[in-house]
């Protein structure tokens, strides 16, 4: 069960998980061993997923982010699964959310230009047999990236 304490260490590494355990406990109001043993019983417990730094795309060239929305032929189990495969694959993909509504899928795509979004669409939807049909919308301003959970 994660407590109030929890929560605030989860906010704090969020915005910044490079903080040594004594800047950690003086953000959270705790003591550093505290905030050590919590936060390693937190990675334990896999709420903690992954130690990340996050990159612009477009200091790497990716200049392109496009967002997909895929609606498959069939909803076979096998068929989804390989789907979910491929686009684990898939190193444009930098996110992909199984869904509900009128698409199965949504995919945060991001490439050089649109000659390397057609290449990833030719290569990656059009010779999937089980994609009936998709639509792309091209992201003209990030507005908002908040890769936090509200804690």
């Amino acid at each position: 069960m994660i407590d109030d304490l929890d929560r605030r260490i989860l906010g704090a590494l969020q915005t910044n998980n490079r903080l040594s355990f004594s800047e950690l406990a003086d953000l959270v109001g705790s003591s550093a061993a505290s905030c050590m043993r919590r936060v390693n019983k937190l990675r334990a417990e896999g709420v903690i997923t992954a130690d990340i730094s996050l990159v612009d795309p477009k200091a790497l060239g990716k200049s392109l982010i496009v967002v997909v929305t895929v609606e498959l032929d069939r909803e076979r189990l096998d068929l989804v699964d390989d789907f979910k495969r491929a686009m684990r694959a898939a190193k444009e993909v930098t996110q992909c959310y199984m869904i509900t509504g009128d698409a199965d899928f949504v995919l945060i795509v991001a490439v050089e230009d649109v000659e390397a979004f057609d290449v990833f669409v030719k290569t990656k939807l059009y010779t999937n047999s089980n994609v009936r049909k998709f639509k792309s919308m091209i992201a003209l301003d990030r507005v908002k990236f908040e890769p936090r959970v509200l804690v």
